[in-house]
């Protein structure tokens, strides 16, 4: 029998998109001739908001930057953990200026160890903390060295991962962490390379798997407090395996930021401190 999950109380990170905006493209999912809804998109971030805390979490917000339509998705802009921040430094120049204002939020706000990289890497994008291991992607956006850099920084030992379609160029879109005190994940297979598979099949034998329209849906791009698991709406297939096993699924609508290429976990950076 499935023993009981509880919800544990998270400190969130988010930054309002008020300047988003599709006006390049880097990453498959951009589309610079699809017009945006900037209301739209705000009034499906305020409920994602509203989510959380409405579910007992806290969330800080990060001040958003005209001429940084992409700073809503402050997943990417460091990675937290032990109260330890790691930077970002990002692989396209359209992005490298949201990388110091995460910085200088961290510092004003009390943070005492945040170190600056010296190598790419895109926050939670491509770091995924579970109880055991900080698990790494690559092959898109951050680069291998950012594994050893980040090993030595947390002092937790770095699993890289291989993703390979191109739709998942992050490993917060192929992969979710479900319960972060038990090690329990749910992924799509063919968005990593066929001995990544094997790795996380060793690692996770009980992963809740994930199928092709439920990743096409961002169903990966999913947050978890330990019970509730918030994610996109229009993956309708993970909702049962999650009940499942236990947990209580939120669909959130987030159509409009999807135009940029994320979803819940890329707007929502955890604070772990």
């Amino acid at each position: 029998m499935q023993p009981p999950r509880r919800a544990t109380p998270r400190r969130y990170l988010m930054c309002p998109p008020a300047h988003f905006d599709v006006t390049y493209a880097i990453n498959p999912w951009m589309n610079p001739a699809k017009p945006v809804d900037v209301p739209l998109a705000v009034a499906q971030w305020e409920d994602l908001r509203s989510r959380y805390r409405a579910l007992g979490h806290t969330v800080e917000e990060l001040t958003p930057r005209p001429g940084l339509p992409d700073m809503v998705f402050a997943a990417n802009g460091a990675t937290v953990v032990d109260g330890r921040v790691l930077g970002a430094r990002f692989a396209h120049r359209e992005r490298e200026p949201e990388a110091a204002a995460h910085l200088e939020w961290f510092r004003a706000h009390g943070f005492p160890h945040v170190h600056e990289p010296v190598h790419v890497n895109e926050g939670e994008g491509d770091f995924a903390v579970t109880a055991s291991y900080v698990l790494a992607g690559r092959g898109f956006r951050a680069s291998p060295l950012s594994h050893g850099e980040a090993q030595e920084f947390f002092a937790r030992p770095v699993i890289g991962l291989d993703l390979v379609d191109p739709r998942y160029y992050h490993l917060d879109t192929a992969l979710a962490v479900l319960d972060d005190t038990t090690d329990e994940v749910m992924y799509y297979p063919p968005a990593f390379s066929p001995g990544s598979r094997e790795v996380l099949r060793r690692l996770f034998p009980d992963a809740l798997i994930a199928g092709a329209e439920d990743a096409a849906a961002f169903g990966l791009n999913a947050v978890s407090d330990g019970l509730h698991v918030l994610l996109p709406q229009a993956a309708t297939g993970l909702l049962g395996p999650l009940r499942e096993r236990g947990f209580e699924p939120v669909g959130i609508d987030l159509s409009e930021l999807l135009k940029g290429g994320g979803s819940v976990k890329c707007c929502t950076q955890e604070l772990r401190c």
